[in-house]
């Protein structure tokens, strides 16, 4: 019996350790641009902003903002990309032409993911109590405090602040 519950145990520890390296493996800016509709579409949008370069030097990589931190909402959004990778596997967005046929409608599933978590991903880095007003330009500063007075959340009012905007929007961000 003592022997079983090693087994188990050894089982166990190796099954966790395998699968926790396959999902953190998974969380890497190289895993996510190592297929090419993202290498040759978003990647290199992102590359032109303030996320990937910025005066403090501070660089937010793919699964900053598109993968949670927390273990249960993490495995959620995994298998949410798992319907992204089906895309990729039969070929509905393996050209530039047929990934922008489909942006807007995955911009959309990426945005309304944003706002149903009261922009989770974004938060770990931007909070509003963290934010100092006075230090900002004078528009800025104004749409912080009503963006906070209406219960805005990020993606509300930053759509496009790490990818180009796709064609066809139904509002142009008022």
């Amino acid at each position: 019996m003592v022997g079983l519950l090693a087994v188990g145990f050894v089982s166990g520890v190796f099954f966790w350790g395998g699968f926790n390296t396959v999902m953190e493996a998974t969380n890497t800016q190289e895993f996510c641009i190592s297929c090419h509709e993202m290498r040759d579409n978003v990647y290199p949008e992102y590359k032109k902003t303030i996320h990937y370069s910025n005066r403090t030097g501070v660089r937010a990589a793919c699964s900053d903002c598109h993968v949670p931190k927390e273990w249960t909402h993490k495995m959620v959004r995994k298998i949410q990309a798992s319907r992204e990778l089906w895309g990729k596997l039969m070929g509905t967005i393996d050209t530039k032409e047929k990934f922008d046929a489909h942006r807007l409608r995955l911009a959309e599933n990426e945005w309304a993911r944003m706002k149903a978590n009261d922009s989770r991903e974004c938060r770990n880095c931007h909070s509003f109590d963290g934010m100092d007003t006075e230090k900002q330009k004078l528009r800025g500063a104004k749409m912080h405090k009503l963006g906070q007075e209406e219960k805005k959340t990020c993606i509300d009012c930053h759509k496009g602040i790490a990818h180009s905007k796709p064609k066809g929007m139904k509002e142009d961000d008022e």
